[in-house]
């Protein structure tokens, strides 16, 4: 019975102690962050550990956007350029922007894959607001939707040429919020939002999207986009068309609140097919795997969907002929 949940764990080693929990509640994967990443050596034992308790097809994620938010880092891993970067080329020379953005999703696949990571949680789909908080800022392509929208399918398609799952974020889009979700609840009160989704609309054959812990009073006056059945169904899963693997943005977040079970239950009735929980505390980690229902049917066939595309998409990549046609265009 392999649970809806994606949890993270605490550090660089798997504890006995969460060895026992992974194995007593099969979660759908596990997230690592860079509490857990040291050098390949370290990771590739931590890997180990995890495949020896966790489901055969258990999900392996990573935050790897480039720039910021980056866990595989320089001297061992490639560094990546942010998005803003890339959408500026793009402006100045839209082929070679293209070519950057795939190039990047490529070597970001690559070093994800040799990892041991099965899918990299990018490209981002918001926009790049004037008034929006700088938590998006330069991870956002453009304030473009019809660039955003190009720039981010290219990142996609370099990860899946690089046999990795991307994760468009954050739907239905985090751009105009004006406060950093990680630390308390955005509101945004604008009424047309269009715009915002057009990107994500592009992207819904993505075979991952995360959604976004924000208040959208327009569509629904009480509760933020990962806790609402009503922007799921109506928003994310309608107007976008998205039918592919809907996972929360982290529900140990400060922008929601209650008890991480009740958040993480919440967002799967809402109708996430997996609820995430990252921060590796033992107690937060175990109330969720205890709560949380087994895998739908629906999610259980989209997990293995995302995976079948990977499989399907993957090429034979050179990594250092990449990287060198790449520092060639981003000069």
């Amino acid at each position: 019975m392999i649970k809806a949940a994606i949890v993270g764990i605490s550090g660089p080693e798997l504890t006995q102690t969460e060895a026992q929990q992974l194995r007593a509640h099969q979660p759908a994967g596990i997230i690592l962050f860079a509490r857990n990443i040291l050098t390949p050596d370290q990771l590739a034992a931590l890997m180990a550990d995890l495949a020896a308790v966790l489901p055969a097809d258990a999900a392996l994620l990573v935050d790897q956007e480039g720039g910021r938010v980056a866990r595989l880092r320089p001297p061992h891993w490639h560094a990546h350029p942010p998005a803003a970067d890339i959408g500026a080329l793009y402006a100045r020379n839209p082929s070679h922007g293209l070519r950057a953005a795939w190039l990047t999703g490529a070597l970001i696949g690559l070093d994800c894959a040799a990892a041991g990571f099965t899918v990299a949680c990018a490209p981002v789909l918001d926009r790049r607001m004037p008034h929006g908080h700088g938590v998006i800022g330069d991870r956002a392509f453009s304030d473009a939707p019809a660039d955003i929208a190009l720039l981010a399918r290219a990142v996609a398609a370099g990860l899946l040429a690089a046999g990795v799952q991307p994760v468009g974020k954050h739907a239905p889009g985090h751009g105009r919020a004006t406060l950093d979700s990680h630390l308390a609840l955005p509101i945004v009160q604008d009424n047309d939002l269009d715009a915002d989704l057009a990107p994500f609309t592009a992207n819904r054959d993505l075979p991952w999207m995360m959604t976004a812990h924000i208040r959208y009073p327009t569509w629904d006056a009480a509760l933020p986009a990962t806790l609402s059945p009503t922007i799921i169904a109506s928003i994310i899963r309608g107007r976008i068309g998205y039918q592919g693997v809907l996972v929360s943005d982290d529900l140990a977040m400060h922008a929601l609140t209650g008890a991480p079970a009740d958040r993480a239950t919440a967002a799967l009735q809402a109708g996430c097919d997996v609820a995430l929980y990252c921060p590796g505390d033992l107690e937060g980690t175990s109330q969720v795997l205890a709560a949380v229902p087994p895998l739908t049917p629906a999610a259980t066939a989209r997990l293995a969907a995302a995976r079948a595309l990977a499989q399907t998409k993957r090429l034979a990549l050179d990594a250092a002929t990449l990287a060198a046609e790449r520092k060639d265009l981003m000069q």
